[in-house]
C-alpha cells in the first residue's frame, strides 16, 4: 500500500485530508509542523506528501526545500497546500520542487485529480 504523509498545523485539516486520502487506498501518516515532518522523512521517506504552506517553524516552502534535500528527498511526490491564490507563491512552490499546488478549501474530487495528474492513482 502507498504512504501519505500530511503536514499540516491543524488537527482538523490533518483529519479531513486523512480521510480522503485513505479512500484512495493509501496508508497515511500525520505531522503538526516541519521538524515533525523531516524527522518522518528521514525515518520512511512516504509515497506522497500534502504539505501545508504556513506551518509552525519553517515554512512549507523552506520544509518543501528541506525534504527535496534528504536521501531518497526526490521521490515523493509533494503537494503544496495553501489558501492563497497569489500566482507568484503558486510559482514560488513549483520552481522549489513541489508537483502540484492545491488551493483550500479542496475536496475529495480535487485531491482525486491531483494524485491522478501526479501518477499516484
Amino acid at each position: 500500500m502507498k504512504t501519505c504523509l500530511l503536514i499540516d498545523e491543524s488537527r482538523v485539516m490533518r483529519s479531513y485530508t486523512r480521510a480522503i486520502v485513505e479512500n484512495l487506498a493509501f496508508t497515511c501518516r500525520e505531522a503538526p509542523d516541519s521538524k515533525s515532518a523531516l524527522m518522518t522523512c528521514a525515518f520512511a521517506m512516504p509515497d506522497v506528501i500534502m504539505l501545508d504552506w504556513s506551518l509552525p517553524g519553517l515554512s512549507g516552502v523552506e520544509c518543501l526545500k528541506a525534504i527535496r534535500a534528504l536521501p531518497d528527498g526526490d521521490r515523493p511526490k509533494i503537494i503544496l497546500c495553501s489558501s492563497n491564490s497569489d500566482i507568484d507563491q503558486i510559482l514560488l512552490a513549483l520552481d522549489q520542487g513541489a508537483d502540484e499546488y492545491v488551493m483550500k478549501p479542496f475536496d475529495k474530487d480535487i485531491i482525486r485529480s491531483k494524485f491522478e495528474q501526479t501518477g499516484l492513482i
